[in-house]
């Protein structure tokens, strides 16, 4: 059997991760990577620079929503699994600019899962998010819950990535596993998240914008601790639940080989005590300003993980001062040694 993995994505913070864990566990790994400009692409290029010459590693700089690139790609290789990690991603950057999520969320899903059922592929893992759960207040978040209230179009498409997917898992019984990610963080981060950003200020004397008055918490998720969740659940090809009820509908499962799960660290941090932790780890206190919630934003994140221990007996264990402090290493070697 073929062990080609198709990594979309690749040249981001989480598919370049999974990339690089994939080749040490000597898989034949695909990328595939538009390189677009939302942020640094001298990041996204050294990323890859990172895993680039193994053998075992061919990337493709293709965008999801060019259909016909897409299909060329898929004729020309023998892919076991897919797992895509391409995505317009931001909450805030949706407000501004809706048709990229559309071309990307839900266009080059649509094109994805098209090639991937033509192909007959064995298993289809697709990154959804946190911000699905929206205007639910229910803590912690489970998978089976309603997720039926997003608060932003970024959550909107990710949802929309999950009943598209289970639609393809009815109609052409393709297995499915999507994975609501919890605010991943680590070496290699993407330059608009928090933590990146709060370090770049620090460093460079400037205010940092703490949202909502500070009175947020975040489920800070490691970025090894989403590898192996991912790595776990590529092998783990879901069955239909014989237990579901089309009467009491379970969102998590259904009667088709689809599942839905969370990694998250379910241990949500106060965004004060991270910043203390930073601060801590830098050596140098932040200069604050506080501001009211931005648009899009949930107060609070907490991971249910419950199905993913029970599936694959893993759970997210880095604690977030470990995590943190591996971060601010990266980040000087990289920005502050070159």
């Amino acid at each position: 059997m073929s062990n080609q993995v198709l990594v979309t994505g690749a040249a981001g913070f989480i598919g370049f991760h999974l990339c690089k864990r994939l080749l040490e566990n000597n898989r034949q790994v695909i990328g595939l990577d538009n390189l677009n400009d939302y942020y640094d692409v001298g990041l996204k290029k050294d990323r890859l620079a990172q895993i680039y010459n193994d053998d075992r590693f061919t990337f493709y700089q293709i965008d999801l929503a060019d259909a016909s690139e897409m299909e060329k790609l898929f004729e020309s290789h023998d892919i076991h699994t897919v797992v895509n990690l391409a995505a317009q991603a931001g909450v805030r950057y949706s407000l501004t600019n809706p048709n990229a999520y559309v071309q990307s969320n839900l266009v080059g899903f649509i094109n994805l899962l098209e090639c991937a059922r033509k192909k007959q592929i064995q298993h289809m893992v697709f990154a959804s998010s946190s911000s699905v759960y929206g205007a639910n207040t229910r803590m912690p978040f489970s998978v089976h819950d309603n997720v039926d209230h997003p608060i932003s179009l970024y959550a909107a498409t990710k949802k929309s990535n999950e009943l598209i997917a289970h639609s393809y898992c009815h109609i052409y019984n393709l297995p499915c596993t999507g994975l609501r990610f919890f605010t991943v963080y680590g070496p290699w981060g993407r330059p608009d998240m928090a933590l990146f950003l709060f370090t770049r200020a620090i460093y460079a004397g400037e205010p940092i914008n703490i949202f909502n008055h500070g009175k947020m918490k975040r489920d800070f998720t490691y970025i090894d601790d989403i590898v192996e969740g991912v790595v776990r659940i590529i092998d783990k090809i879901p069955k239909p639940n014989e237990n579901w009820l089309s009467d009491q509908p379970d969102p998590g499962t259904s009667y088709v080989p689809y599942r839905i799960y969370n990694i998250g660290n379910n241990t949500p941090i106060e965004l004060m005590h991270f910043i203390e932790i930073l601060e801590s780890a830098i050596g140098k206190n932040a200069q604050k300003k506080f501001m009211e919630m931005q648009a899009g934003d949930v107060p609070a994140t907490y991971a249910n993980i419950d199905d993913l221990f029970h599936a694959v007996g893993f759970k997210p264990e880095t604690d977030i001062k470990t995590g943190v402090e591996r971060f601010v290493v990266w980040y000087q070697e990289y920005y502050m040694r070159k």
